[in-house]
């Protein structure tokens, strides 16, 4: 497996990934599918200290990690955002941490302050990850997201540099 920047080459395997988990998961509260077109916007708009990174097996994109900003007011540059999306099969196999380890020091080596992340709190895999990688609870909002027929509890977990 080999995790390494994303490219634009990379775009149609992140948007399946993504897409995906728009669909069957509680991991993003999207709840249309993502456009091609609106995933190159996306991919585009990711700065020098929001780096995307893709795991890739066998010439596949098996997952991928992303830093993001968490506000478009500027007394938040150094405060990003994490994403990480597996595909279906590759769930479980430690793939997740290894991208989250790695996203989160390339944030911090691009001069990132803090990362943020907001997880589902049915999630307990990424919640489990994210402790192991030195993320902090920092709290709880409660039914802040609706999918699936129900309100989502949505954790904020944190890492300060």
């Amino acid at each position: 497996m080999l995790i390494r920047p994303a490219t634009l080459q990379d775009q149609p395997g992140i948007l399946e990934i993504y897409n995906e988990s728009v669909l069957h998961s509680t991991a993003t509260f999207d709840t249309d599918p993502r456009s091609p077109e609106k995933q190159l916007e996306w991919f585009n708009r990711h700065k020098a200290n929001h780096p995307v990174l893709v795991a890739e097996d066998d010439g596949k994109i098996a997952g991928w990690a992303s830093l993001s900003p968490w506000s478009d007011r500027c007394a938040y540059d150094s405060t990003v955002e994490v994403s990480v999306y597996l595909a279906p099969e590759q769930r479980g196999k430690g793939l997740g941490f290894q991208l989250l380890q790695q996203v989160t020091e390339a944030g911090r080596k691009a001069g990132n302050h803090t990362v943020i992340s907001r997880i589902s709190s049915d999630n307990l895999a990424s919640i489990r990850i994210h402790e192991k990688a030195g993320y902090s609870t920092v709290g709880t909002m409660k039914e802040v997201g609706f999918k699936f027929g129900r309100f989502l509890d949505v954790v904020m977990m944190q890492i300060v540099f």
